[in-house]
């Protein structure tokens, strides 16, 4: 069983930034790869950023490029969402999830593992 921890979620205006963090308890395991799904009211859930652990291989959702990064630090089993130019629309919940074998970008795939998730709230 793999727990993932997020933090770093809260309040931030229009235009503003926030990093998210993800600890993994199995962040080793190979070919694995991580991402960030967020959750928004009335919306459909959206994989925003994706994460190949292995050789740090990236994915990014086009509704947030240029403005959120994904990245990892070994040394932390950590994953990380770095958000810039906040718009209102990102507000939501963010679940950090992991899979030990596919982790796609598009559509509402069913990953392995789930964090509980870190709101987010931007205000104009």
């Amino acid at each position: 069983q793999v727990q993932l921890a997020e933090s770093g979620g809260g309040s931030a205006q229009a235009g503003g930034s926030l990093t998210l963090s993800c600890v993994s308890s199995k962040f080793t395991a190979r070919g694995s790869c991580m991402g960030w799904v967020r959750q928004a009211p009335g919306k459909e859930r959206e994989t925003v950023a994706i994460i190949y652990l292995g050789g740090g291989i990236t994915s990014v959702a086009d509704s947030v490029q240029g403005r959120l990064t994904i990245s990892q630090d070994n040394a932390k089993n950590t994953v990380y969402l770095g958000m810039n130019d906040l718009k209102v629309e990102d507000t939501g919940l963010y679940y950090c999830v992991q899979d030990m074998n596919y982790c796609p970008l598009t559509g509402t795939y069913d990953f392995a593992y789930w964090g509980q998730g870190t709101q987010v709230t931007v205000s104009s």
